[in-house]
């Protein structure tokens, strides 16, 4: 097909809804140009295992240039948007302007801190690769500070870590760090007791995981208790410090380590129209997807609000894989003549994993917890896990784990400083113990 016959189309962002509509855009009358500022697709249900030290972090990561080999007409563009123009058609990014017949708008959520003093600056985020680097890296730091730390306040807040956000990621990381810290840490660390480290899970609402029901909740708190995570239901966070966290009336805990997993927001879309931009940072789509008043914008993933049955549909990646395959299908009809058709999710499933041989699923509106639900856990993430390479690795780490009580990656790496103390600071954000 001539050059000119193809229709331009640019994909922001190379998560789950931009990679499954670039995956559907294979083969038709355009010429695609995906945008992200990482060379790779990272799979985000498993990010905090690498916070956690149990998988390593290019395990779940794989290169949008590998993954393109297989399209024709797609290219890869690393640059961060800068502007997009909905009016021009054209987006604006990495010094370039390029210019679309079609856009899909998917670049994910960021962190969201509901305004509390402090949590944007004082508190671990995990919903980058990056961020898991930094998160693992900082508690592994913990520990070896603590491990000859004389001062006894000192080396209780290094070895104190709260969690905020009673959801899934909230939820799975407790699990995972409780596991961490009794197995091998304890293994590594003869002089540090279990009963020297504390781990608290702090929610605002009454129960854990408000997606299941209420049996589900209390199954996922008996067993964080099992293993001695201390669940403070009720809690709303009032403020964030570089010491630790304050609740609401009054109550204060000393910490070198908050994990902010309470909530996410869209990520920001230099140009988006503020009126269709809700207060979690959301764009608003008709029933198409499409932006309103610009029919040739599609937004599809966490960015999207999209309301069915009343409800906005949550930041899921189930919901971003439908969605950034219907954006596609819709933009392939509309390039055919034919006219876009409303999007309609379809709900396979939730599911959460709360440590070894534990986890909740619900399918079809019947939820199961235990053993069974833990093994139908690890079988759906490794199908939806993209490399055949990673899904291997990944299985061995997870048996290596189940065997032999063992964590394969307890490596501080990169080093942040050169020695404690240093002045300068190899992470830009200053969080790694010795600079705090």
């Amino acid at each position: 097909m001539e050059r000119k016959q193809l229709k331009e189309v640019v994909i922001i962002g190379a998560g789950f809804a931009g990679l499954w509509a670039l995956k559907n855009l294979s083969g038709g009358p355009v010429r695609v140009t995906i945008v992200d500022r990482n060379n790779y697709h990272t799979f985000l249900p498993l990010l905090y295992q690498v916070a956690a030290a149990e998988i390593e972090p290019e395990q779940i990561a794989y290169p949008v240039r590998t993954l393109l080999r297989g399209f024709r007409n797609a290219r890869y563009l690393r640059a961060e948007v800068e502007r997009i123009d909905f009016q021009g058609k054209f987006v604006e990014c990495g010094g370039q302007k390029l210019v679309y017949d079609y856009l899909i708008v998917a670049c994910g959520s960021v962190s969201h801190h509901y305004g509390i003093k402090g949590a944007g600056a004082h508190s671990f985020g995990l919903k980058t690769l990056d961020e898991a680097i930094i998160l693992r890296n900082h508690i592994l730091s913990c520990f070896e500070r603590a491990s000859c730390e004389v001062d006894p306040e000192t080396r209780k807040a290094l070895l104190s870590f709260v969690i905020i956000g009673g959801g899934p990621t909230g939820v799975e990381f407790a699990g995972a760090l409780a596991e961490l810290v009794r197995g091998p840490l304890r293994k590594d660390f003869p002089s540090i007791s279990r009963e020297d480290v504390s781990i608290s899970l702090v929610e605002s609402g009454k129960r854990l995981l408000g997606v299941f029901n209420e049996k589900s909740g209390a199954y996922a708190l008996a067993r964080l208790e099992s293993m001695g995570i201390k669940v403070l239901l009720g809690s709303s966070v009032a403020e964030v410090t570089h010491g630790g966290i304050g609740l609401a009336g009054g109550i204060t805990a000393a910490s070198r380590t908050v994990v902010w997993t309470a909530g996410v927001s869209g990520a920001p879309v230099p140009g988006a129209p503020a009126a269709l931009v809700n207060g979690a940072g959301r764009i608003e789509s008709d029933e198409c997807l499409r932006v309103k008043g610009a029919d040739s914008v599609y937004i599809a993933g966490d960015i999207t609000h999209f309301v069915q049955e009343e409800r906005p549909l949550p930041m899921v990646a189930t919901v971003a894989i439908q969605q950034g395959r219907h954006a596609a299908k819709n933009i392939l009809r509309q390039i055919g003549g034919g006219r876009p058709l409303p999007f309609r999710f379809r709900d396979k499933g939730t599911m959460a994993t709360i440590g070894r041989s534990s986890a909740i699923t619900r399918i079809r509106g019947i939820e199961s917890r235990g053993f069974v639900a833990w093994v139908l856990w690890l079988a759906v993430h490794i199908m939806y896990l993209i490399g055949f390479r990673n899904k291997i690795l990944v299985m061995i780490n997870w048996v290596y784990d189940y065997f032999f009580f063992e964590k394969s990656v307890r490596l501080i790496l990169p080093r942040c400083c050169d020695s404690p103390g240093q002045a300068v600071c190899l992470n830009r954000e200053r969080r790694c113990p010795e600079c705090r």
